[in-house]
C-alpha cells in the first residue's frame, strides 16, 4: 500500500556535501536527476530500518527522462519543509517491481 512522507511544496532540497558529491560518485546519479523524482509524483515510504535518530523515508520514481532510482532522504526545518537527500541510486529489479505494481494500485484508483 502506498504511504506518504509529508513532503510539501514547493519543492526545497537541502543537500550535504557529502551525500551530494557521494551520490555522483558511487552510484552515477546526478543531483538534478535526484530532485526529479521528487517531481515526478514518487512513491513513498518510510525507512523503519534507519530511522531510529531521525525519521527517514524512500521515495521510488523516475527521472525526466525515465530513470527509475531510489532516494533515502528526511525532512528537515522547523515544518519539515526541506527534503535532504541522503542517497539515490537505481532500482533493483526486485525495486522495479514493487514500484511498476504501486504505480498501477494508483491507476486503477483513480
Amino acid at each position: 500500500m502506498r504511504k506518504t512522507a509529508p513532503v510539501k511544496k514547493p519543492l526545497v532540497f537541502e543537500w550535504d556535501t557529502g551525500n551530494k558529491e557521494k551520490n555522483v560518485k558511487k552510484h552515477n546519479v546526478q543531483n538534478t536527476e535526484t530532485e526529479e523524482v521528487f517531481v515526478n509524483d514518487p512513491v513513498i515510504l518510510p525507512d523503519r530500518t534507519h530511522s531510529q535518530k531521525e525519521e527517514r523515508y524512500f521515495a521510488f520514481g523516475v527521472t525526466n527522462k525515465g530513470r527509475k532510482l531510489i532516494v533515502s532522504f528526511t525532512l528537515r526545518g522547523e515544518q519539515q519543509e526541506r527534503i535532504r537527500p541522503i542517497m539515490s541510486r537505481d532500482q533493483s529489479k526486485k525495486e522495479r517491481a514493487y514500484y511498476q505494481e504501486e504505480k498501477s494500485e494508483v491507476t486503477k484508483e483513480k
